[in-house]
């Protein structure tokens, strides 16, 4: 089993910066693809970033320049650093894990931290 605690999310105004970190216990953390995704109310839990275990690195189309996931194995950890925040990136953020290629399904993923709430707004 590897248990995963997320931390960072908080209330912040549009155009601020955030960075959430997920820490991982219980299994060797280097091996496995580790990724991020959030869930507004309403709606379904969507990809938001990956980190897969030989270092490359995906986002999705909302993220992609202005989110950066990095990956600690010293520290066991996983960050998602968000700048220039959007009131539509308010959302639940969840950490997840599985082992091999990074997937942009939620169902691929085996391990899932308890999530984060981010909201965004003035």
């Amino acid at each position: 089993q590897m248990q995963l605690v997320e931390s960072g999310g908080e209330l912040v105004q549009p155009g601020a910066s955030l960075r959430l970190s997920c820490a991982a216990s219980g299994r060797t953390f280097s091996v496995y693809t580790m990724a991020w995704f959030r869930q507004a109310p309403g709606k379904e839990r969507e990809f938001v970033a990956a980190f897969t275990w030989n270092g490359d690195t995906y986002y999705a189309g909302s993220a992609k320049g202005r989110f950066t996931i990095s990956k600690d194995n010293g520290r066991n950890t996983v960050y998602l650093q968000m700048n220039s925040l959007k009131p539509e990136d308010t959302a639940s953020y969840y950490c997840a894990a599985r082992e091999g290629p990074t997937a942009r399904s939620p169902l691929a993923y085996s391990y899932w931290g308890q999530g984060t709430q981010v909201t965004v707004s003035s």
